[in-house]
């Protein structure tokens, strides 16, 4: 009876605690973190004529995605407008008209008044 015990209140708890912690180290990290290219499938995101990222629906997690994608963008066209000799809103647009042409068909992209509109 004592064995019984044991098992029951001490065993079965840990055993349960054990499958648990191992079933979440099984899923993959990409299944917590969204990146970029799983929030424009999504339509999350899409491509701004200025040459950054807007957020099309979504709450803070997309948010941030997007702040920390167009905080990079942003010192990348620094960096490219330094080494040309040109203006920072010169790169914006320029990338801006490459990146909605490079957007895939049902993705979103905004218009110049500022719509949302599938490709």
């Amino acid at each position: 009876m004592c064995y019984f015990n044991y098992t029951r209140y001490l065993v079965m708890p840990l055993f349960a605690l054990m499958l648990g912690l191992s079933s979440m180290v099984a899923i993959p990290a990409s299944g917590w973190a969204m990146d970029l290219h799983d929030a424009k499938a999504s339509g999350l995101v899409g491509e701004k004529p200025d040459g950054y990222l807007g957020v099309v629906q979504g709450g803070a997690a997309v948010a941030a995605l997007v702040a920390d994608i167009n905080g990079k963008r942003r010192a990348h066209y620094q960096a490219i407008a330094a080494k040309n000799g040109t203006s920072l809103q010169a790169v914006e647009v320029l990338a801006g008209r490459t990146a909605q042409a490079k957007t895939a068909p049902g993705q979103f992209i905004m218009t110049a008044s500022g719509q949302w509109v599938r490709k």
